[in-house]
């Protein structure tokens, strides 16, 4: 091939056969639970990077089930999201993520930034309750379980909340092992129809982990559950701040 082929047509790795498609990237049916507890706020302030700032020790650990993704398929995804300020902008900071399908973590890793790595998380309903679980390889990472559609919650205010924007950390490194790319970047959820919201009772369980260190920000206090499931695009990124300029 020429190098104005490789110019043209490169996009994602391998050349010949990428990952994952191009996007936009579009979910049919996305399920959250979302459980926000309290936590240490010095322990937060330690994991969130600068220029984001912490105005309160809130952390939000979310299941998501993704049952039919464009290009990424059907899978399941947990992690912390960290309320944060940006320029005044509140928000949320995507501090780890979890999950058990190869195109979504190289997609995400490289086109936002997200901090994925493979494990075995899932969400289901057992019966009267939300189960959600994380498994990396053999040992249970964390478990969380929520009263099964008790209450409709405002879905206004839902709405609002998956409006606000987000913050992640790329980084991509040189050849020589030093960062290459090392960006915040901005990201927006798009085009959202919610199809449901609800809240109950929930509690967080989170085991330590030398790879998966989820309990690090451990689980003082449930503030509040929500359980919803919304159509949404997942918008591309922008670069806010640029840590080697």
């Amino acid at each position: 091939m020429t190098e104005d082929e490789i110019r043209r047509n490169a996009f994602a790795m391998p050349f010949t056969s990428p990952a994952y498609p191009p996007g936009p990237y579009k979910f049919v049916n996305r399920e959250f639970m979302i459980i926000t507890y309290r936590t240490d706020m010095e322990k937060l302030r330690a994991v969130v990077p600068a220029p984001l700032e912490v105005t309160e020790p809130l952390v939000k650990y979310e299941f998501i089930r993704m049952p039919d993704s464009t290009g990424f398929g059907d899978y399941t995804e947990t992690g912390q999201v960290i309320p944060v300020t940006y320029k005044g902008k509140k928000g949320g900071y995507t501090h780890c993520m979890f999950l058990n399908d190869h195109p979504p973590i190289a997609g995400g890793r490289e086109l936002w930034g997200f901090p994925k790595k493979l494990a075995n998380p899932t969400l289901k309903a057992e019966i009267d309750t939300l189960v959600g679980t994380l498994d990396y390889g053999p040992v249970r990472v964390a478990t969380a379980t929520m009263g099964y559609k008790h209450h409709h919650a405002d879905e206004a205010a839902v709405l609002a909340s998956l409006g606000t924007p987000n913050w992640l950390l790329k980084i991509i490194p040189h050849v020589d092992g030093t960062a290459r790319i090392c960006e915040l970047v901005e990201y927006y959820l798009q085009d959202v129809t919610l199809k449901g919201a609800w809240t109950g009772p929930a509690a967080l369980s989170l085991m330590p982990h030398a790879l998966a260190p989820v309990a690090d920000l451990p689980v003082l206090e449930v503030v509040s559950a929500t359980h919803l499931v919304a159509d949404l695009t997942l918008g591309l990124g922008s670069v806010v701040h640029d840590y080697l300029a």
